[in-house]
């Protein structure tokens, strides 16, 4: 997949799943990777965003499996972007859809 079309989307794809659990980092890179392919070097600098802009706040838990990880939690401002984002999303979709499916007639 076109790495600008991830880029794009990848704010969206990670807020969403915070709003159903907090995530560790690794987590999220594979349960995006499920559908999406992203690597660890792309998520943890978008998490470092998220968390500078206010939408995520960090929290430690210890591991059985190691040292304690670094857990997101999305905060009230960061389901705000998130419907704000979705808003965004289906409008540029529907743009998008109306120009490269003219022969649909939408």
């Amino acid at each position: 997949m076109n790495i600008q079309f991830k880029k794009g989307v990848l704010e969206l794809c990670v807020l969403s799943m915070l709003l159903d659990k907090d995530f560790y980092g690794y987590e999220l890179v594979e349960q995006i990777s499920k559908h999406i392919y992203i690597s660890e070097g792309t998520i943890y600098p978008l998490l470092r965003r998220l968390k500078k802009d206010g939408f995520v706040n960090t929290y430690l838990k210890e591991s059985k499996e190691g040292p304690p990880r670094k857990y997101y939690k999305i905060t009230d401002e960061g389901k705000k972007a998130y419907t704000e984002l979705i808003k965004e999303w289906n409008s540029f979709v529907k743009g998008v859809n109306k120009i490269i499916r003219r022969d649909i007639g939408e």
